[in-house]
């Protein structure tokens, strides 16, 4: 009886990244969820004035503008760190992941949220930068070590 032998070569075993998403669906995704961070806002604002008795809040106020930047963080910390996708990113297929793959860290969520408002400074130099990148990531990505990939669950196209 002839003996089978299997051999496995695991140089030609090789990972796949997963394709980086486009920047007009990072763009898309960001807007959505410019529109439900402004709602979360809103009710925030609007919680505050209840307990205050209806007395306005003077929007110069560091106290609620450090409120304000808490709740956005809340909303994309929790967000990328749980599974790496924020609602905008869910409905456009797209999720940000560190280097390894895995959704980031807190303090990789922390200074990727910080280093997207300085992206945003020069005139948004630090978005645009995705359309040269070759893994079409922005300053924020470069900065805080992730990148933002189209999900798996899409099917591949261009």
């Amino acid at each position: 009886m002839p003996q089978s032998t299997s051999t496995t070569d695991n140089s030609a075993q090789t990972h796949v990244r997963p394709p980086s998403a486009a920047v007009p669906r990072r763009l898309a995704a960001l807007a959505y969820d410019a529109l439900l961070v402004g709602g979360l806002l809103f009710v925030f604002t609007l919680l505050l004035v209840l307990v205050r008795g209806g007395r306005a809040i003077d929007a110069d106020t560091l106290w609620y503008r450090a409120s304000l930047v808490v709740v956005a963080f809340a909303f994309c910390g929790l967000s990328w760190t749980r599974n790496g996708q924020t609602l905008g990113m869910r409905a456009w297929r797209i999720r940000v992941v560190a280097l390894d793959g895995r959704p980031p860290s807190w303090p990789r969520a922390a200074l990727r949220f910080v280093a997207s408002w300085l992206a945003l400074a020069p005139a948004g130099l630090g978005y645009w930068w995705a359309l040269f990148d070759r893994e079409r990531r922005c300053w924020h990505d470069v900065l805080s070590g992730t990148r933002v990939i189209r999900s798996s669950s899409e099917p591949a196209r261009s």
